[in-house]
């Protein structure tokens, strides 16, 4: 019997969690709460009110499915890593701000990230293992 799986779900994965096939998901998952802050954010980007309603729901399925994982002390080191290496792979460090903090969330914590998103990612493989869904 092969391990079971553990990581840390992006927020595209969240979005996106009706259309993924849950075997490519790993079998204990976890978030961050920087994906708590995205989807927080979620509901107030449309003048929608069906889409509005929606996002509050997935903001509500997600704070009650998971304790997300803090942007602690550890996090915050584990930034300057994952900052040098998108700067080294000739990305903007600050053009997917959320996303860097969410993988510095991962490799603080040792987990692979699963993401909707891997190409967010680039140029940090060699820090975070990216899983993508």
């Amino acid at each position: 019997m092969a391990e079971p799986t553990r990581g840390l779900l992006d927020t595209s994965v969240l979005v996106d969690q009706r259309g993924i096939d849950a075997g490519k998901l790993p079998d204990e998952s976890a978030i961050a709460a920087v994906s708590l802050a995205e989807l927080a954010a979620g509901p107030h980007a449309t003048a929608d009110a069906e889409e509005r309603a929606r996002r509050q729901d997935r903001l509500q399925w997600a704070a009650a499915t998971w304790d997300a994982l803090p942007f602690d002390e550890p996090a915050a080191r584990s930034y300057g890593r994952i900052f040098a290496a998108t700067r080294a792979a000739g990305r903007s460090g600050r053009a997917r701000f959320a996303d860097l903090l969410i993988a510095s969330t991962a490799l603080a914590n040792g987990l692979p990230l699963y993401t909707r998103n891997a190409k967010d990612f680039a140029g940090l493989e060699r820090l975070v293992r990216i899983i993508a869904v």
